[in-house]
């Protein structure tokens, strides 16, 4: 790398930190004034919220603004470049637009793996207090996915049933569970008021269980105890999942989580499958739009850099917008989810190749 390719990423480093730190005071102040009143009428201390929810806030703030910062530092810098007519000498020297992108397609591609790492198991670590403050005080009502009439798949022949259940203490009510000896044939059956999750032995307690047996004529053999300790492959949260569990794991958590949802039998996991396909798709992002901030800043404009600000703000925001759009068609099931996650930077990843092949090298 040439000292002025260490001159441009380095200015371009500096942009992109300077960047998120203005996003991130634009974030919090935003986020405050929109939400002061619910953090405060459900009881939110002033110092639970400003030195336990927004420090903890911050890293999703950058996974979200990274991509935008970095748009935006290129943008800034490369039109300072082409305004200062330092481009069209260096194109008059015979370096061409590939070769001026190295030193910005290397920052890119340091802040994309950056990101998957913050992004994959930083982020998911303070989502955790995040979530739970979201819940408590923003949103209490709506976060979970299944309290009631909830069903279970407990290994190949087994279901789990419970009338409702209760995620504050980890106790399950009207329980039954089902095992089959064949995909018609029920074989053992337990009935049950209560089941309670018991933490120091990670096994659950059943409460006023009745035992049934069946063989092959339909005839029972019965019994009945107070209590029973039993262990399954259902464990607390797979009973009374939220719509944001998801974001408050790492990468290899989050997949053996889905991987025991999908065991147990467990529905409407299309929000949760697009959370996870997000965390490997987004970080490309940042790559996506150096691809895009180079060739459209590289171009001199009438209006200086209020002009290329002004459309590096409206790519970023359709960018944005068509992430959201295709989220919802992959929580309903009408696209896979792990295309609603990846079409936005695939489709903006081809328009990035076209805006680059079409500027002037």
């Amino acid at each position: 790398m040439t000292r002025f390719e260490r001159h441009i990423a380095a200015r371009l480093i500096k942009g992109f930190v300077l960047f998120v730190g203005a996003l991130i005071i634009f974030f919090i102040v935003l986020h405050w004034v929109e939400y002061s009143d619910d953090f405060l009428d459900r009881g939110a201390t002033l110092q639970e919220v400003f030195l336990v929810y927004y420090p903890n806030y911050i890293p999703e703030i950058v996974r979200l603004t990274s991509p935008l910062a970095l748009f935006l530092a290129c943008i800034y810098h490369t039109g300072k470049l082409a305004q200062e007519l330092q481009l069209t000498a260096l194109q008059t020297s015979g370096v061409s637009l590939y070769r001026l992108m190295v030193p910005y397609l290397g920052v890119g591609l340091l802040v994309t793996v950056a990101m998957f790492g913050f992004n994959g198991w930083i982020v998911p670590k303070a989502n955790e207090t995040v979530v739970a403050y979201d819940n408590k005080y923003l949103n209490p009502s709506s976060s979970t996915v299944d309290v009631s009439e909830v069903h279970r798949q407990n290994g190949p022949n087994t279901i789990i049933s419970v009338g409702y259940y209760d995620r504050r203490d980890n106790t399950g009510h009207r329980v039954s569970i089902q095992q089959f000896k064949n995909a018609t044939q029920l074989e053992y059956r337990v009935d049950a008021n209560r089941i309670v999750w018991v933490d120091s032995t990670e096994t659950w307690q059943l409460h006023s269980v009745t035992r049934r047996w069946f063989d092959d004529t339909g005839m029972t053999r019965e019994q009945e105890a107070g209590t029973a300790d039993t262990t399954l492959h259902v464990f607390p949260r797979d009973f009374a999942r939220t719509q944001r569990d998801v974001e408050a794991m790492t990468i290899p958590v989050a997949a053996e989580y889905l991987d025991a949802l999908r065991r147990s039998g467990a529905g409407h996991l299309g929000r949760p499958l697009v959370a996870y396909y997000t965390k490997y798709a987004y970080p490309f992002a940042n790559l996506i739009v150096v691809m895009i901030g180079v060739p459209l800043a590289a171009v001199r404009r009438r209006g200086g850099q209020a002009s290329r600000f002004a459309i590096g703000l409206l790519t970023a925001f359709v960018y944005l917008a068509l992430q959201k759009l295709a989220e919802p068609f992959g929580y309903a099931g009408t696209l896979p989810p792990a295309f609603a996650a990846w079409f936005p930077h695939v489709a903006f990843a081809a328009i990035a190749v076209i805006v680059l092949w079409r500027t002037r090298k």
